[in-house]
């Protein structure tokens, strides 16, 4: 199977459009996170119906956004699916050249930041419930800067960088804890459970010009 690119940037609006729809983008966020799945169990974790998360899922998979998987445990009959791409970008040159493609991205923009603000909200009521240890790193802050579109862009890129290079550091932290567990599990003849103390860690960045 090829590998997969890093980031896809979308430039057309069919794209942007089949993403931007609220059960779709639940749907692709959750098989970001598990890697590999099939519509039973992606519709399991959005809590729809089999049938609506399989018809949601192939429309994904006609504007490449998605892939066809090798099979992983369980009924292998049905169909495995992975996302096509590590990530996805939007970016507002691409869409600035019609009404109706302003139109498009903005709406795209207002749902993907609903689904986030609604991340967080559940993050905050469970909050008690993640334990001391979480506390320190799971902050909230807003800063105003005095800068020019260059120096907007040049934070923005740098911040963004620092966002993969821990991605990228906890993804290989995560592989070698994996296969010392299974090495060692191996060893004593037991089934490798899943790594503690690593979870899955949404980061929300906006930084935008404003006027009072």
């Amino acid at each position: 199977m090829a590998e997969k690119e890093r980031d896809r940037r979308i430039q057309d609006m069919g794209t942007l459009k089949a993403l931007a729809h609220p059960l779709r983008m639940r749907l692709y966020r959750a098989l970001t996170l598990t890697g590999t799945a099939t519509a039973s169990q992606l519709a399991e974790q959005v809590d729809e119906a089999v049938s609506l998360a399989s018809y949601h899922l192939r429309k994904l998979a006609e504007h490449g956004l998605i892939e066809a998987a090798e099979p992983g445990s369980g009924d292998g009959r049905e169909r495995w699916w992975r996302p096509a791409s590590d990530g996805v970008r939007i970016r507002d040159e691409d869409f600035r050249d019609a009404p109706e493609q302003i139109a498009a991205h903005t709406a795209a923009s207002r749902l993907f930041f609903a689904q986030r603000s609604d991340m967080y909200l559940r993050f905050l009521d469970e909050r008690p419930h993640w334990g001391e240890q979480w506390a320190p790193g799971a902050v909230s802050s807003e800063a105003v800067l005095r800068l020019t579109p260059a120096e907007l862009a040049e934070l923005t890129g740098e911040m963004l960088a620092l966002v993969r290079r821990y991605d990228e550091l906890g993804r290989a932290a995560e592989a070698a804890e994996a296969a010392e567990a299974a090495e060692a599990a191996e060893a004593a003849g037991e089934d490798a459970g899943d790594a503690e103390g690593r979870e899955n860690v949404a980061v929300h960045t906006y930084a935008f010009p404003f006027r009072t």
